[in-house]
């Protein structure tokens, strides 16, 4: 089929491995995601994060159904979210790891004095409270309104490198990645 502006057109169904295969040549920011519904703390990674408004402060991610950690993000009505630099590669790693105590490390994270647990290392994290679930099938999106903020560094710099997810592989952006206009 030929559209008006001569671009051929594709109408084929998406399959799982098509819409994987366009979702790998997307990067996306990593985060560490934290909950406690009164079971013991729960962490997984995420790269799904987005902001979604800033008055009221508004941010959304989405879990697997199939996520070891998903029966409590279900259960949970506030959450600490993690935004991770390069620096935190290593946490990132752990919380997307399947059968290991995220919390085995004592030394690694704290609870805030409103119980939620974090990890000191993040460059930046977001406390929230639950503000709409959407189900859908095998995920769930969770729309969190920001409450409270820690940010490591106000000034962003060369040294506060992003962590990226791209084509199932870790990167970090720095300013030689930068495209000059």
């Amino acid at each position: 089929m030929r559209t008006d502006s001569g671009a051929t057109a594709f109408l084929d169904k998406v399959t799982p491995d098509v819409f994987k295969t366009a979702f790998r040549n997307h990067p996306a920011g990593v985060a560490v995601i934290t909950a406690d519904a009164c079971e013991g703390p729960v962490a997984f990674t995420a790269t799904s994060v987005c902001s979604i408004n800033v008055d009221p402060p508004l941010l959304a991610f989405s879990i697997s159904d199939q996520s070891s950690s998903a029966p409590v993000i279900r259960r949970a009505e506030t959450f600490v979210v993690h935004l991770l630099g390069a620096e935190q590669y290593d946490l990132a790693v752990l919380c997307a790891t399947s059968g290991v105590d995220r919390f085995a490390d004592a030394s690694s994270w704290d609870r805030l004095p409103t119980g939620e647990p974090f990890y000191r290392s993040a460059q930046a994290w977001i406390r929230g409270r639950l503000n709409h679930r959407i189900g859908t099938k095998g995920a769930h999106i969770l729309i969190i309104e920001a409450l409270d903020a820690r940010i490591a560094s106000p000034n962003v710099s060369s040294e506060t490198l992003p962590l990226v997810y791209h084509d199932r592989t870790w990167h970090h952006l720095t300013e030689a990645s930068r495209i000059s206009r």
